[in-house]
């Protein structure tokens, strides 16, 4: 008499599902990435840019407002101190650059003001942001 032993199936790992999850892990880090790059200055009424990209590898935010006060990462900071606040936030970063929120009414003038002492802190990488244009 012959017996016939039935063989279970062999267990499987489907790896679609695997990459699927790994897919979203990345792209949930990179959007978490990006948008943190853009929410760090305050909310101005930036100018607006057809081809504007965001610098991802700059250490501080510089915002100047409507009204000229200039902010330091949600700090504000006296433009005439701005160039030693930036100096001493920058310490222990090699390359330091920063992002420069400007907002558009801004006369052009206190715009260069505030690039003259970023220049003065030492920084060579500077971004101005913008907005991108609605199409």
């Amino acid at each position: 008499m012959k017996l016939t032993v039935q063989t279970g199936k062999k267990i499987r790992i489907e790896m679609v599902p695997m990459i699927d999850v790994i897919f979203l892990l990345l792209a949930f880090f990179i959007y978490s990435m990006l948008s943190m790059a853009i929410h760090r200055g305050l909310f101005i009424n930036l100018p607006s840019s057809s081809v504007a990209e965001v610098e991802k590898k700059l250490v501080l935010s510089v915002t100047v407002m409507a009204d000229s006060s200039v902010w330091i990462d949600k700090t504000p900071v006296p433009l005439e101190n701005l160039a030693h606040f930036l100096h001493m936030r920058a310490k222990g970063h090699n390359d330091p650059g920063v992002l420069l929120f400007a907002d558009r009414s801004l006369p052009y003038q206190k715009l260069f003001l505030v690039l003259d002492k970023i220049k003065q802190a030492g920084f060579e990488k500077i971004s101005l942001q913008a907005e991108a244009e609605s199409k």
